[in-house]
């Protein structure tokens, strides 16, 4: 399947030295990604690759600018934000089999596997944006929308929050 914002990008044009590429989202691609995403919107998305084969596979480095309105977890309130960031990905082939593994070190940039001649940077891009993006984005309403719910703060449900209940029972004689 094809993803919403692929830019393939031929293995065979990267040379000997760095090549520089640059991809951006039409608005069909960004409302496609948007959906895929769970976005209230996506107005921009565009990544800036410094290309550089070596032995193992592709190393990347770049910069990914994006504009998109996300919503509240607690209020469905729409939270506009902007991601510029610069971002390094190791472009890897598929291993072979299931069986054979790829070492990672802690400290190593993303990986991404690609098959074939050709490694698909607008699919990179989303992943990296995606990935920039806050998983739970909470709007300034949220903590008290969550506590009006009944949903305990992690300081209230944690251990601590425990006995200061419980001090407070002691405190009223009860």
């Amino acid at each position: 399947m094809t993803p919403e914002f692929s830019r393939p990008h031929r293995l065979d044009r990267i040379g000997a030295g760095e090549s520089t590429v640059a991809v951006e989202a039409t608005a069909d691609e960004r409302a496609a990604l948007a959906r895929r995403f769970g976005l209230v919107a996506l107005d921009r998305i565009a990544a800036t690759y410094a290309l550089r084969r070596d032995s193992a596979g592709v190393h990347a480095r770049g910069r990914l600018s994006a504009a998109a309105t996300q919503a509240c977890v607690a209020t469905g309130v729409p939270l506009p934000v902007t991601v510029d960031e610069e971002f390094e990905l190791r472009f890897l082939p598929e291993p072979e089999t299931e069986a054979e593994e790829i070492e990672l070190d802690a400290g190593a940039c993303d990986t991404v596997f690609y098959a074939g001649g050709t490694i698909d940077l607008g699919e990179a891009a989303a992943e990296t944006l995606v990935l920039a993006l806050d998983p739970f984005p909470r709007s300034s309403e949220a903590a008290q929308a969550l506590k009006e719910a009944g949903v305990l703060s992690e300081e209230e449900a944690g251990p601590f929050g425990a006995l200061a209940e419980l001090k407070e029972k002691l405190k009223r004689g009860g």
